[in-house]
């Protein structure tokens, strides 16, 4: 069944959300995956949302204030849908709409993905990171600016490579496609021929797909290569913010029962929503993450 959202970029998180209320997590797909996996790794008592916004995507591809005013849309859902705090699990989403989604929720812990120039530049042994990203996120002023400091202060050099296609391929499931090897050896082939020993996986899809990036790093040099991959960051960050405003659901693990008998308590819940077909979420689900949840289509 399809559910139209009644909920406008123009709603407000409440005032005191419970301990007890749902984390959001979104993404224009199934890559945000990569980073719900470690959430629910540190965090196995929270109960969360997720919502794949693959009817919209991929977000690459489209203009900045498109993919803002599309990222309120998806919050305002999800906030009207009980979430006491957003994770944008998206790196373009992040670049594009994170400034004004903490503008019209002063109130509320957000947490976006940050693009690992950082760990990058303190992992680099000859100076050389390749920043493997969409297209709007290596075009984007706050990634630039970024870039721009992080070069300063650790005199690393960036070399950016937008990768047009590749999200698309993940979204398909078939994780090792020929397609998908042609578009990592067209996209990492020329950062490792200018010398790069580290890559940044600068999109939250591209974890999916490492298998296939080791072996096309091992075809392409002997070098041994840094892979950088976020998401363990952004899940650190979330537990921070979370227990900094008392919203952490800090269960621990026993529950009165009947007759003062102790029990284990329910397991966390995991609702997902997407924008295109529930089967493909679910089959995600559990591809990605070996999991069962169930899944709801709706229309924002």
């Amino acid at each position: 069944m399809v559910a139209t959202a009644s909920a406008t970029a123009s709603a407000t998180a409440p005032a005191t959300a419970p301990a007890t209320a749902p984390i959001g997590v979104f993404d224009s797909g199934v890559g945000g995956l990569s980073v719900l996996r470690h959430i629910r790794a540190q965090l196995p008592h929270e109960h969360l949302l997720y919502f794949a916004d693959s009817g919209f995507a991929p977000y690459g591809d489209k203009p900045e204030s498109v993919v803002a005013e599309r990222s309120l849309a998806v919050a305002a859902f999800l906030i009207a849908n009980g979430a006491k705090a957003l994770v944008v699990a998206c790196n373009t989403a992040t670049v594009a709409a994170i400034k004004v989604l903490r503008e019209h929720y002063p109130d509320m812990p957000i947490v976006g993905v940050e693009p690992g120039l950082k760990p990058a530049a303190a992992a680099t042994r000859n100076g050389k990171v390749g920043v493997l990203a969409t297209s709007v996120t290596v075009a984007g002023a706050k990634f630039l600016l970024l870039r721009d400091q992080v070069s300063a202060s650790s005199h690393a050099q960036f070399l950016l490579q937008g990768c047009p296609g590749l999200v698309d391929q993940i979204e398909l499931g078939e994780l090792a496609s020929p397609a998908i090897r042609t578009l990592l050896e067209r996209y990492a082939g020329p950062l490792l021929e200018q010398g790069a020993d580290t890559l940044v996986l600068g999109c939250t899809h591209y974890p999916f797909v490492l298998a296939m990036l080791n072996e096309v790093i091992a075809s392409a040099t002997s070098r041994q290569i840094v892979l950088i991959d976020t998401g363990d960051a952004v899940a650190r960050q979330l537990a921070r913010l979370l227990g900094a405003a008392g919203l952490l659901n800090a269960d621990d693990g026993i529950v009165a029962g009947a007759a003062g008998v102790t029990e284990a308590p329910p397991p966390a819940a995991l609702q997902g929503f997407t924008t295109a077909s529930e089967a493909a979420l679910s089959l995600a689900f559990a591809n990605l993450l070996g999991i069962a949840a169930p899944v709801r289509q709706v229309i924002i």
